[in-house]
């Protein structure tokens, strides 16, 4: 990657530090939505509050959702042990802790910053990063999830950033010391939310296919980031394996997701009261299996009415696909009364994507290494969720793909067309460096031609 110039790093300081600030100030606002005593404070943050005060109360990674229900894997390990951590230092359900775990999620939106900026600035150029990595700072999803939702999202959210990055750094590199730490981070985020593995090994696929296409060294490399994954994930795969002596992965919700989403209800994207969390019924059947033999009925019951049900099943999907690229689900005056923000959300989700989608078409045109990467990312991250149920925050992972490439088609219409009216850009030019002269006190030094004006190298 090239060296830094000092104005880039000064950029990028400022970008974290405006975003982090205007997310702790929406954090002031919103942090009492967490607080809410009801259904013993699941608003706090759902299962993943039920684990951390299992594990902050010393009984272990249990109880997920209502009563002693013994252990689960239900949610990866990682961010549940962070929110024990802060359960321990500030108290369970409490008000410090809410504020705690909203700043560190604003931290982590706020950090995303530099991969955005990153991102952009390896693949498309110094002028759409800057782009990139200022829209991120205000971009309104990533401010109001990281400042309202204790959940893994956010985490993921970075971590992924983080790994597409390593990949378009990576893929011209042959040092396997540097792949085993891609696999070291790469268990992380599959530990923080599994749905990273859906683009992972098309990520890495094409990483070692370019590789050998430059006829660098990969077997190596590829072994160590296996190892490195292997070394993250394998605890937590025999502990699953010892508690419930059958091999879980990552989490064993699957099923219950599949029928959630596979019912017979489309009338919300994520219809209520097939959850255990919102249905006694489903939680006494929840209590009587165990979590295990519970998550195998769903999936049995979901896989037998899509069998008998082909058709519902390819239109609801078809649905969540559409769902997932503009936020449309209904305009049912029920389902509006119950999502009021949806139509400014279809708007703003619509037009975020066209830019997105024109950027990666440009990109491929403009023959930007990082535009099957992007593709990848698109294509490959949803598909879990297009079979089972979406939800707004599934989508937050990937924003950061959509932040650069609508940044890199706007940079770029905008460039177009200062090129249409080269006087106006002569001008506007000229203003701002007369501005910068004044500025920097270098009115009056010597700018003839034939004398080499100072530039500063990145």
């Amino acid at each position: 990657m090239q060296k830094q110039s000092p104005s880039n790093r000064r950029m990028c300081l400022w970008m974290v530090l405006a975003a982090l600030a205007l997310r702790l100030a929406v954090v002031a606002f919103l942090y009492p939505e967490r607080l809410d005593p009801d259904r013993d404070h699941w608003h706090f943050a759902g299962e993943t509050g039920r684990i951390a005060r299992s594990l902050a109360e010393g009984e272990g990674f249990s109880n997920p959702l209502f009563g002693q229900t013994g252990p689960t894997a239900m949610v990866p390990p990682v961010y549940p042990y962070i929110l024990a951590a802060v359960f321990d230092i500030f108290g369970v359900y409490t008000k410090s802790s809410a504020i705690a775990m909203l700043s560190l999620n604003s931290l982590f939106s706020a950090l995303t910053c530099l991969p955005v900026f990153f991102l952009a600035r390896i693949s498309l150029g110094d002028g759409p990063a800057a782009w990139a990595g200022w829209t991120w700072v205000f971009f309104p999803y990533a401010v109001y999830f990281s400042a309202d939702l204790i959940w893994p999202t956010i985490l993921a959210c970075l971590l992924l950033s983080v790994l597409l990055l390593c990949v378009l750094l990576l893929e011209a590199s042959s040092r396997p010391w540097y792949d085993f730490w891609f696999g070291i981070l790469s268990g992380v985020a599959a530990l923080t939310e599994p749905v990273v593995l859906s683009v992972l090994p098309p990520l890495t696929a094409w990483m070692y296919y370019r590789r050998q296409r430059r006829g660098l060294q990969w077997r190596a490399p590829a072994s160590a980031m296996a190892l490195g994954f292997v070394l993250v994930v394998a605890p937590w795969f025999i502990r699953n394996y010892q508690t419930f002596h059958t091999f879980i992965p990552f989490r064993d919700g699957f099923g219950l997701q599949l029928h959630i989403g596979n019912n017979g209800d489309s009338s919300h994207f994520i219809p209520p009261g097939y959850q255990p969390s919102l249905n006694e019924g489903e939680m006494r059947e929840f209590r009587r299996l165990g979590e295990l033999a519970y998550m195998t009925r769903k999936q049995e019951q979901a896989v037998g009415f899509i069998a008998s049900h082909p058709a519902w099943f390819l239109g609801v999907t078809l649905r969540r696909i559409l769902y997932m690229w503009t936020s449309y689900w209904s305009f049912d005056p029920h389902f509006l009364a119950q999502e009021p923000f949806n139509l400014p959300d279809i708007f703003l989700s619509t037009v975020m994507d066209l830019l997105a989608l024109a950027g990666l078409y440009r990109a491929f045109r403009m023959g930007s290494r990082a535009a099957i990467p992007f593709a990848l990312v698109l294509l490959f991250f949803p598909m879990v969720y297009y079979v089972t149920v979406w939800q707004d925050y599934y989508r937050r992972p990937i924003d950061p793909v959509f932040v650069v490439l609508a940044s890199y088609e706007v940079w770029s219409r905008l460039q177009r067309g200062r090129e249409r009216f080269p006087q106006a850009q002569e001008i506007s030019a000229g203003a701002a460096g007369g501005w910068r002269r004044v500025s920097q006190g270098t009115v009056g030094q010597d700018n003839s031609p034939g004398r080499e004006p100072h530039r500063e190298v990145c």
